[in-house]
Parts: structure tokens; C-alpha cells; sequence
């Protein structure tokens, strides 16, 4: 089950809910047994709460401030993330930036490698896939478990849609462990978080070789990946990562773990599944197809990784 606080029942109780998750540091777990208990036991999101031993009347009176006292100032999130940010808030942001793909993204390093093929056929594949391969695919990559090669494979076909000619963007939505940043030589002290957190423009790195293609690095990892990516804040601007990118390229983290890729493959849309051979088990695909189903999310295929 994939629950935010968007799962509650007004949007004063919403903004109360994300202070509160913000606030005590909620797990994903958490939430999910909060929203249950609210459920069966007709509470608000803070009475489910305390009910749980979650949070405190203290914890809540305070969140309860902030949802009706300051609707325009920071969020508490927000807080967390300047405060993650320390002195690098004041380094003046470089836009435009190049990036130098590192010796992992094969398409660049080895065109004419098995593996090069390999993803310019799976490139292929996608595009006979999508119902409109003009403009506005965007595409969530997920796999069951770390260690499948997700990541790698996000960057690669992010590369192979650029080749074409087609304005592509990778964005690093794992918030937890990402990995773009190190694929590619980029400084990672400004992104998605940001982006989301603060509400600012997203900072996009160019990439040297690829002129078509952008990267938004995931950023300084925030106290609650999971209200990040639930926030409308990225349905926004999905929507208009839409009206300006023929393809749009999304990591995200391991299922298993966390349930911020089904809130991104909610708002993608379309998805991608990646395992890796003799690694990942028939169960935990089997679990990442049950819990992907609420979101109705469309499944493009399914990748089975060998290195």
C-alpha cells in the first residue's frame, strides 16, 4: 500500500499530516498504519496518531501551528533541508553547468559493445511501446531490490533517447542512495529536494557529448523522501517536464525497501521494471507487481540485467 497525506480527508488535516510526518520523522510504515487506524477508527491524521504512540499532543499541538499559522513560510521540511544545506546555501549556483559521463555509461565509453546494442535495441522496443513518441514520455525505471542496475540502466537509455536527437531529461529521484550524481561527475549539493523542498526552479546539469540531454541530480538527501515525492509539487512539474521534454527518465529507489516509487510511478505514469539475473527472487517481483497495481501505473516490459 503506497499512503502520503494526501490520503487524508481534508486539506487542513493534509497540511497538519505532513508537519507531523516532518516533524517526529514518520516512516513510510508509519504513515501506513496511521491512515489504516483513520480509517477504522474515524480519526483525524494526528488523532491516529497519539492513538498509536506515533506522536504526542505536544508533537501535534505543534503541527497543528504550523498548518494554521504558517501557511507562507517555510515548511518544516523545507527547514530541514536548508539546515542539511549549511554553508553550501550561500555558494552561488553554477547554471549551465557540463557534466562528464564517467567510463560506467557504456553507449558513450563503448558504442560498438554487446551492451551498447543491447540498449539502443531496448531503446527500439520503447518506442514502439509508447502510444506517442513525439513529446511527453515520461518513464519511472524500478526494480524490486539495490544492486540491480537500475541506476546504470536510467542513465544509459536516458543517453539513447538524447542520441536521437530528442530532448531528454534523467532525473535521480532515488533520495535515499542516489547514484546520477556519481555516474556522471556531478556535484550533488543542489536538486530534486531542493526542487521539491524549496520550491525552486530545478537546477539541470548538461552533459558533455549528449547536447540533448539534461540531468537533474537528486540533491541533499531530506529527513522524508516519501513527502517529497507524494508533494503535488512534483505532479506539477512532471506536467511540465512534459510540455518541454520528448523524454523524461526517472530512478528511483528499491521497492522492497520503500514506497517512494510507487508515488512516482503514480505520478510517471508508465514504468519499467529492472532485475538482475540469478539476484532477484520470484517473490519480491511478485510483491513489486501487487503493490504496483493500485497505482495503475502502466508496466512498458520488464529488464533482466546480466553483469
Amino acid at each position: 500500500m503506497n499512503v502520503s497525506p494526501e490520503d487524508v480527508a481534508t486539506n487542513s488535516d493534509r497540511a497538519v499530516a505532513e508537519a507531523l510526518i516532518a516533524l517526529r520523522k514518520l516512516s513510510s510504515e508509519a504513515v501506513e498504519r496511521i491512515v489504516d487506524a483513520m480509517r477504522s477508527e474515524h480519526l483525524s491524521f494526528g488523532e491516529a496518531a497519539i492513538h498509536l504512540g506515533l506522536a504526542s499532543p505536544k508533537d501535534l499541538e505543534e503541527a497543528v501551528s504550523w498548518a494554521r499559522g504558517h501557511e507562507d513560510s517555510p515548511s518544516l521540511i523545507e527547514t530541514a533541508i536548508r539546515r542539511a544545506q549549511g554553508a553550501s546555501s550561500s555558494v552561488v549556483l553554477r547554471h549551465g553547468d557540463i557534466v562528464r559521463p564517467g567510463s560506467r555509461i557504456t553507449l558513450l565509453h563503448e558504442p560498438d559493445s554487446p551492451r551498447s546494442e543491447t540498449i539502443r535495441a531496448l531503446r527500439t522496443e520503447l518506442l514502439l511501446l509508447l502510444e506517442d513518441a513525439r513529446r511527453g514520455n515520461v518513464l519511472a525505471l524500478l526494480s524490486p531490490s539495490p544492486a540491480e542496475g537500475r541506476s546504470q540502466l536510467c542513465a544509459e537509455l536516458a543517453v539513447a533517447f538524447a542520441q536521437l536527437g530528442r530532448r531528454t531529461l534523467l532525473v535521480d529521484a532515488d533520495l535515499r542512495r542516489p547514484r546520477q550524481h556519481l555516474l556522471f561527475g556531478a556535484d550533488n549539493q543542489w536538486g530534486l529536494s531542493q526542487a521539491l523542498g524549496l520550491g525552486e526552479a530545478p537546477y539541470l546539469y548538461g552533459v558533455q557529448g549528449v547536447p540533448e540531454l539534461s540531468l537533474l541530480a537528486a540533491g541533499i538527501v531530506p529527513p522524508d523522501p516519501l513527502v517529497l515525492v507524494s508533494n503535488r509539487r512534483f505532479e506539477r512539474m512532471m506536467d511540465e517536464w512534459r510540455r518541454t521534454y520528448d523524454f523524461v527518465l526517472i530512478d528511483t529507489p528499491a521497492v522492497s525497501q520503500y514506497a517512494d516509487a510507487l508515488a512516482i510511478a503514480t505520478a510517471a505514469r508508465r514504468v519499467l521494471v529492472v532485475n538482475r539475473a540469478q539476484s532477484s527472487s520470484f517473490k519480491e517481483m511478485k510483491d513489486l507487481l501487487r503493490r504496483l497495481a493500485p497505482t495503475q501505473a502502466r508496466i512498458l516490459g520488464s529488464v533482466l540485467n546480466k553483469f
